[in-house]
């Protein structure tokens, strides 16, 4: 039998369990689904309906929204400016952003950020149709008043860390978020469909519409990302768009010390440092649930919504999910990444198996296939 035989019979239930789960379960209209294993792609499926309100079908270039799987993007970013000397991760924000200290948030720090430990977790009252404006967002920053003590305590912020991070991008760097990601990170790594911030507005026609299921618990996120002008702001906590190959392109440059086809974006050391534990076992307050955490990372070996990752991780799985939909994740033992972008969002309670079940398939292929 052949690599290429085996390869087949290892993803054919991969395969059938992803198109059961849109055509036979119904769990989601349409999805994209990658796996990258030992430096390449080796399975890239999408299937379903984009647009059920107009019957557009998900085409092999559909763009899928990320919610918070965008949020690694943003926070590597970050880290790479640490890893240049431009900014450490020990510097108080102050350090470039000086208007940030109001309201008693002069000690919070850049780690503080990548580890949600900034202790200000709440969206402030900023209606999505001002998400736009990049001075209202910075100013809203600015008047947040911390609800914890910042570094003491771990609590998922699920809209301010990306901009924050994006904010920290523009002071230290002087691009615009969107540019930064393009310039420094996407392009390098042709990741050609990969946006946290829209360029242009034909491009939304990609997009899958994000739908409702029928235990959502509160759709008002998706209802919000299928709005245009929230895909075309700077809110790279969650408004990013992919293909699921393009980020299984990240996640395997991540694999390979961060760098991909000759063109690296972060040295192993860094790397190593991202994906290390720096919470461990946590509850988080936001969530309600026990985290571990990296620097911009949530690390395997956890329940709750970490078992998306699948049933039995550890620590060397880092990754992260988005809101009722994506689940992006690398096993450093497996030397594989999996991402699963779905249109559908769901509650936790049938989120987390549909994306379990895929993520337990991949890995048993992947399994296989080293054993051989």
């Amino acid at each position: 039998m052949t690599e290429s035989d085996m390869q087949h019979e290892a993803f054919e239930p991969v395969e059938r369990l992803f198109r059961e789960q849109i055509s036979v379960q119904r769990l989601h209209p349409g999805a994209s689904l990658a796996v990258w294993r030992a430096g390449r792609l080796v399975l890239d499926l999408h299937a379903g309906i984009a647009d059920t309100q107009q019957g557009t079908p998900v085409e092999r270039d559909t763009l899928f929204v990320l919610f918070s799987s965008t949020k690694p993007l943003a926070s590597m970013a970050v880290l790479q400016l640490v890893e240049r000397g431009r900014i450490g991760l020990d510097d108080p924000l102050t350090k470039c952003w000086p208007e940030f200290a109001r309201n008693g948030k002069d000690a919070v720090t850049v780690r503080h950020i990548l580890t949600h430990r900034g202790g200000f977790p709440e969206t402030p009252p900023l209606p999505a149709s001002r998400w736009g404006d990049w001075p209202a967002v910075v100013a809203a920053m600015e008047e947040l008043t911390p609800r914890y003590a910042p570094g003491s305590v771990s609590a998922y912020h699920a809209i301010n860390h990306g901009w924050v991070c994006a904010e920290i991008i523009h002071r230290v760097d002087g691009r615009p978020f969107p540019r930064y990601l393009r310039e420094e990170i996407t392009g390098p790594l042709r990741m050609d469909d990969t946006y946290a911030g829209l360029p242009d507005a034909d491009l939304a026609r990609r997009v899958a519409r994000v739908h409702a299921t029928e235990d959502a618990p509160d759709f008002w996120l998706g209802r919000t990302m299928n709005r245009l002008d929230v895909l075309q702001s700077i809110t790279p906590a969650a408004n990013g768009v992919s293909t699921a190959r393009d980020m299984a392109r990240f996640y395997g440059a991540l694999l390979n010390g961060g760098t991909l086809e000759g063109e690296s974006i972060l040295q192993p050391e860094t790397v190593a440092l991202a994906t290390a534990v720096e919470v461990d076992a946590e509850l988080d307050p936001a969530l309600g649930l026990e985290m571990r955490r990296g620097l911009g990372f949530n690390l395997g070996g956890m329940g709750g919504n970490n078992l998306r990752f699948g049933s039995r991780t550890s620590e060397r799985t880092f990754g992260h999910g988005g809101a009722g939909t994506s689940i992006c994740w690398a096993d450093k033992d497996l030397d594989a990444a999996m991402v699963f972008i779905p249109n559908g969002f769901r509650g936790d309670e049938t989120n987390v198996p549909r994306a379990r079940s895929l993520s337990d398939a991949v890995r048993k292929a992947c399994a296989a296939l080293a054993s051989a």
